[in-house]
């Protein structure tokens, strides 16, 4: 069985900023890099040419598409996280994220995301404390900056035992 993840690995120019905050405050940046997640992890036993098919063919409605993210907002909805928000783009990242939960996929929904809303984000902090939190909240108020890109491929990585991301697909979109 593996564990996989299905995102986008937006190419940014000025992505050291990203990075910066993501090595002060999210564990995950030493694991996998900055990214926008369309399918929740999930573990399963599907043949990675069925995901690759299944993907495709949701794929093949998608043109690239721009995304701008900028503002650093905190949520604690889900615990307390970070987010890097998407100001453009928004509504294509929602259509993939649907269409990519249906099919092979469909059962692998999340249960904690039945009663809420998918809400597009780059996650770049994650805290275990209110402290850290509130640190981290002040320490990222003064980012003002945006970071643009075209969104030209969906990537489908497997997470092994220690947490490393490990590309397993990349997939253009048409």
């Amino acid at each position: 069985m593996l564990k996989r993840c299905i995102m986008i690995f937006p190419k940014f120019e000025n992505l050291e900023i990203i990075n910066k905050v993501r090595d002060q405050h999210d564990p995950l940046a030493n694991h996998v890099r900055p990214h926008i997640t369309l399918v929740f992890p999930f573990d399963s036993d599907i043949k990675t040419i069925s995901l690759k098919e299944h993907i495709s063919s949701v794929l093949s409605d998608f043109a690239p598409f721009e995304i701008i993210l900028s503002e650093i907002t905190p949520t604690d909805s889900f615990g307390k996280y970070l987010f890097l928000n998407i100001q453009s783009g928004n509504d294509e990242i929602i259509q993939l994220h649907k269409r990519l939960y249906t099919g092979i996929l469909e059962s692998y929904y999340p249960e904690w995301l039945k009663a809420n809303k998918f809400l597009p984000h780059m996650t770049v902090g994650c805290f275990d404390n209110e402290e850290k939190f509130k640190i981290a909240i002040n320490d990222t108020k003064n980012i003002v900056d945006s970071f643009k890109t075209t969104v030209n491929e969906i990537s489908v990585e497997i997470i092994d035992i220690n947490g490393d991301s490990i590309i397993e697909l990349n997939i253009p979109l048409k």
